[in-house]
Formats: structure tokens, sequence, C-alpha cells
């Protein structure tokens, strides 16, 4: 039976390892906090013992602090580690801004915002020769969504007309990951086919619900926090064709319309 370490059971990874538990799958996951569904990443004695037993290590955790904790703790273990395959979600804020322009896994990062995240992806890439390193751009899916933010009056549209974005559902996230397993090693993005305005995926959100846009408001009217704007102050269309030759995923949501009307539906 596979198994599969997961360091993180956030969102994405989540959506994973229910996946996977119902393949079969033998799933072991870390949190700060033992559960029913996982131990505590500071019990070192289970977690190494966890990287030993596994196939499969995948780690979803983001730098803290500016570094990584996986590898600050665990990465000599998870050099000598017997496991088959290795993997690591990334962002595609490494890339940092590129004014609009396509950008895929061949460009140079690090000139962004995400020093920290250029620096981890950096790190898992080199830890070993068979690590996979899945680059998101703006994660959406059930109980995630624009849908979530219009009805708790949460979303914004900003008057900013050139501004483009990539985006991908939490479901092809993990079908990506699963189509990694069999293939090469190396740096895969994983987004979706078509880059869009945010304002469009809000106006479009919101003719799901029968409601109205917000009005068009400028970053000091919003009141946007400091992340908030840092989001905008980059621009860029995430290529996927690599994923695509390479590990045979298609996404099954190729745009917002269609993951934002089966989430609506659902």
């Amino acid at each position: 039976m596979p198994h599969i370490l997961i360091f993180g059971l956030g969102y994405s990874a989540g959506r994973l390892a229910d996946r996977l538990r119902a393949d079969g799958w033998s799933v072991t996951a870390t949190r700060r906090t033992a559960d029913a569904n996982s131990i505590a990443f500071g019990d070192r004695e289970a977690v190494v013992s966890a990287i030993a037993a596994a196939s499969h290590i995948l780690s979803s955790v983001p730098p803290t602090d500016g570094s990584d904790p996986v590898l600050d703790t665990y990465g000599d273990a998870l050099k000598r580690a017997p496991a088959q395959w290795f993997g690591y979600l990334s962002s595609t804020g490494v890339y940092g801004d590129t004014g609009g322009a396509w950008v895929d896994e061949s460009a140079p990062i690090g000139s962004g915002r995400r020093k920290a995240r250029t620096e981890a992806d950096l790190a898992w890439q080199a830890l070993r020769g068979d690590v996979r390193v899945f680059r998101l751009p703006g994660i959406y899916g059930p109980g995630r969504s624009v849908l979530d933010r219009i009805r708790q009056d949460k979303a914004r549209r900003i008057d900013l007309p050139d501004q483009i974005f990539s985006r991908v559902h939490v479901d092809d996230i993990a079908q990506g990951v699963i189509c990694g397993f069999d293939g090469p090693a190396g740096v895969y993005n994983l987004s979706d086919d078509q880059p869009a305005p945010h304002n469009d995926v809000v106006t479009y959100g919101c003719a799901l619900l029968g409601v109205e846009p917000p009005p068009l408001q400028t970053m000091d009217e919003a009141g946007l926090s400091e992340m908030a704007r840092g989001f905008y102050s980059e621009n860029r269309r995430v290529a996927n064709g690599k994923a695509k030759r390479l590990l045979n995923w298609m996404p099954a949501y190729p745009d917002y319309r269609t993951g934002l009307r089966v989430i609506a539906a659902g």
C-alpha cells in the first residue's frame, strides 16, 4: 500500500489527503497540534519514524519567519529518507511582477516580494534530485472562493483595469500532484488556462448569486491591508504547458467560470 507523509494538512493538502485515502492510500500528516488525523509537527520521534516509513513525502508548509520550518527541523532526515517521491507546494509569487506577461518555469525567480518563499522553493529543489516543486497561483474551491467573499460582503473591485492574475481550483492541485507521482522530477506550474482580472471574477460571481457587483474603488478607498496591496502590486499570466506535457495533467476547471459554476451549484 502506498503511504504518503504530508507536512501541513491545510486546505490544498487536506483535499489531496481525502482523495488519496479514498483511493486506498495510507496517509500520515503533521499539524502544529496532533489530532485524530495527524501527528504533531514537533513530535520528533513520531515524525522521523513517519519519514522512514513513507513511500511519498509532500510538504505544503510555507516559510515562517523567513525560513522553511520543515527543512530546518527535518532536512537531514529527509535527505536520508528511503521514500521514492518528494514534493513541495510552492507559489507562483516567486516570479514577481512580469507586467502582465506570460511566465513559465524557465523564468528567473526571486525578484518579487516572496523572498522567503523563493529561498524555500530553491532549497527544496536542492534537497535531493527527485523533488517535484509545484508552483501555485491563487487557490480557490468549495468554501474558499469569491462566492464566499461576496456572501460575506467582503468582495472588492479595485480600479486597476490592466491587472491580470492566474488561479487554480483546489481539486486541480490534487490531480496535479497525483499526476506528478509518475512524472519526472522538476518544477511545475499548476494553473488554469485563463488568467483574468480579479474584477472579472467578482463580477461573474455576483452574477451567479444574483447580486449587484460592488463599486469600483481605489486601494485607499477599499482600505486594503498591506498583504492585499502586495497582491495587487504584481501582474502576471502563468503558463501551465510543462505540467500538461510532462505530467499528462489537464485542469478539470480550465477557467474561473467553470469552477465557480460548479461551486455555486454544489
